[in-house]
């Protein structure tokens, strides 16, 4: 694969779910292989890449946004959803409130990031099935009426994990190729340089603006 090829395989991905639901341990599990009972919640946020390989014999690089959950850091989920080519909704099983949370931010996914962006759904927690309160064909449903592949996951027991992320790296390579054989044009969205540029944005936007700590 040559340096442009490369350069244009390289994919944004922001991962969102709300509080304790898992999502740090689910990209954890995918980038690192590691697991641990006591993650600490996500504030801000932090990306992590992860190159892989296709059943193309390509390759793609994942570079995943893991956001902040908490309401109070709600307001900038814009920053990362910005340029965004695909976003993982998560969920915890045991929490029907989680789910809820999931429809209203494909909403806003879909004003900002535009109505093309790639989109899975994770029901994590899968190991809690006797604490189960979403059922796995609610969750299903959803993911179907909005063009979502859906996932039952658990990064404590590596279930499904690689599969929900390798689905993305498949789908958007997917995408990029039909683009490349459209012949793009002005109003086609590219990666590459300018993907890096974004995510330079969003670190620097997020830098503390004084003593305060978070």
């Amino acid at each position: 694969m040559t340096g442009a090829q490369s350069a244009s395989n390289a994919f944004k991905v922001v991962l969102l779910g709300e509080g304790r639901v898992g999502k740090t341990s689910l990209l954890l599990r995918y980038v690192e292989n590691t697991f641990s009972e006591t993650q600490t919640p996500t504030v801000q946020a932090t990306y992590l890449s992860k190159r892989v390989a296709l059943e193309n014999d390509g390759a793609a690089t994942l570079n995943v946004w893991d956001t902040a959950g908490q309401e109070r850091f709600h307001a900038l989920g814009p920053i990362y959803y910005r340029d965004a080519d695909a976003a993982v909704l998560v969920y915890d099983i045991t929490d029907s409130d989680s789910f809820d949370r999931v429809k209203s931010w494909v909403k806003e996914l879909r004003q900002i990031a535009g109505s093309e962006i790639s989109l899975a759904v994770c029901a994590n927690k899968s190991d809690l099935e006797r604490a189960r309160k979403v059922s796995q064909s609610d969750g299903e449903t959803y993911a179907k009426s909005i063009g979502a592949a859906f996932f039952s996951t658990s990064a404590k027991a590596d279930k499904g994990v690689a599969q929900a992320f390798m689905s993305v790296a498949t789908a958007l390579d997917a995408k990029r190729g039909k683009s490349a054989a459209g012949g793009g044009g002005a109003g086609t969205k590219t990666s590459g340089v300018g993907r890096s540029r974004s995510l330079k944005i969003a670190e620097e936007e997020m830098k503390p603006r004084g003593g305060d700590c978070c």
